[in-house]
């Protein structure tokens, strides 16, 4: 069974309502899917992941000072996270305010780990973004990710 770190930061909790969105989908997908605070997560448990879903509220822009912590420590792993899989999500305040942004560094740092990255279409290009707490339209797109994300997981 493959098994996916789903892990966040959240300080309003709509970062935390998407990671246990996307902890439910892959459960009922028949992934095992561990969810972890990302302050919680050991990281020497990296390694034994197939799979790594990353959430961050939008901070100027960019990924809140935990997950980044979290990335710098994951250097530790660089070149033994290779061919694992990698997405992301993000909350933000309003519309345009940067979202993108986020997911794209969150991503850039699991594609330098040689993660494999599936694109999204028809929704949010790299990932689920809401706007404050998620609603219909985030719920959507949760699915839509967990299942490529799902999928990819299996071709790897």
């Amino acid at each position: 069974m493959k098994t996916v770190l789903v892990t966040y930061y959240s300080r309003s909790g709509n970062t935390k309502k998407m990671a246990e969105m996307i902890t439910k989908g892959l459960v009922v997908r028949g992934i095992k899917a561990d969810l972890i605070p990302v302050e919680e997560v050991p990281i020497d448990s990296l390694p034994g992941y197939d799979g790594y879903i990353v959430g961050s509220p939008n901070y100027f822009g960019t990924m809140a000072w935990p997950i980044k912590k979290f990335v710098d420590e994951s250097v530790k792993y660089y070149k033994k996270l290779e061919g694992k899989a990698a997405a992301a999500f993000t909350s933000e305040g309003v519309i345009g305010g940067g979202g993108d942004a986020v997911l794209l560094d969150i991503l850039k740092c699991f594609l330098i780990h040689g993660c494999v990255v599936q694109g999204l279409t028809g929704i949010g290009h790299f990932g689920p973004v809401a706007i404050g707490a998620p609603d219909e339209r985030i719920g959507k797109e949760v699915d839509i990710l967990v299942e490529r994300f799902g999928a990819l997981l299996e071709k790897l």
